[in-house]
């Protein structure tokens, strides 16, 4: 089942709150609160896809509200649609310029209400389709490069400030010319889809990471992992995919092999991202050099 977007509505007048919660509820999935603050611990608890904030609440109003739901970066990105009574142009024109997408206005209209949501979902659903469509590898159904480099940083940057090891495996299809050689490249593209099939058994953790880094060259990134772990994990990529036998047409049966280089980064500041990969790279060369099938670490100096 398709999982329902959900929606925030924020109103300290309760009829409002049980009215456009009615209206919605069928649709999707209704967070409420009643004032700011909750407001503000709601939505950081929940992400809405949307909220419905009304203007005129004391304490704090709507906004205070959305200036603080832009000021943080979990909240900043979530859709403001102004709620109220009564709006002066000037104010509807403070809210259009400090983020809000739209306003509805009391007394409620069903239609409008259901229209001015669903409008701002579809835009929101159709922006994520785009996004995601461009952090995939089309073939391979794994994240690309891009997406790859975003993730890289975030972990990187848990892992000093957790003072965490962080290790990466970057892995390369040992002769893989010769392979589209002689099979041709579509029979190169199931076996570049054979090897990304094989990370969804051998990476056990949710933070593990696979990605095809471009061609016939694929990483992994370990969170919290020393160098033996991720030579442990290494190991196992590369017996999965050496015993893989891949199907072609007319009732070809092909196996590849990979090289596999680690590189382990112990907390602490030394070094850099582009190190970290150019370490993995220096391995991946020795595991080559050393007759390919085979896992190498990267000896830091």
């Amino acid at each position: 089942m398709e999982k329902k977007n959900s929606v925030l509505i924020v109103d300290d007048d309760p009829s409002s709150l049980t009215e456009l919660a009615h209206i919605l509820q069928p649709e999707y999935k209704i967070y409420t609160v009643k004032d700011g603050i909750s407001a503000l611990e709601k939505a950081s608890e929940h992400l809405p896809d949307i909220i419905l904030l009304d203007i005129f609440m004391p304490d704090m109003d709507g906004f205070e509200v959305n200036a603080k739901l832009k000021q943080t970066d979990k909240t900043k990105d979530i859709p403001v649609i102004f709620i109220t009574g009564a709006v002066k142009s000037g104010d509807e024109v403070k809210g259009l310029a400090a983020g809000a997408v739209d306003y509805i206005r009391k007394p409620f209209s069903d239609m409008i209400v259901k229209l001015r949501v669903r409008h701002q979902i579809q835009l929101l659903n159709q922006l994520r389709k785009i996004e995601n469509l461009s952090m995939k590898d089309q073939l391979t159904n794994l994240s690309n490069r891009r997406c790859f480099e975003i993730r890289i940083n975030e972990e990187w940057t848990r892992a000093l400030r957790e003072k965490t090891p962080i290790s990466i495996l970057m892995i390369d299809i040992d002769w893989f010319k010769n392979y589209n050689d002689n099979y041709g490249h579509q029979q190169g593209d199931i076996a570049l889809q054979a090897v990304a099939s094989v990370f969804d058994k051998a990476l056990k953790r949710s933070g593990d990471y696979a990605a095809r880094w471009g061609g016939e060259e694929f990483t992994v990134l370990l969170s919290n992992t020393d160098a033996s772990g991720a030579y442990d994990v290494g190991q196992k990529i590369r017996k999965l995919i050496e015993n893989l036998e891949i199907s072609g047409p007319d009732e070809l049966k092909t196996k590849i092999t990979v090289s596999i280089g680690v590189n382990t980064q112990l907390y602490g500041p030394a070094g850099t991202i582009g190190d970290f990969i150019a370490g993995a790279d220096i391995a991946l060369y020795d595991a080559k050099n050393k007759g390919r099938n085979r896992v190498c670490n990267h000896i830091n100096p």
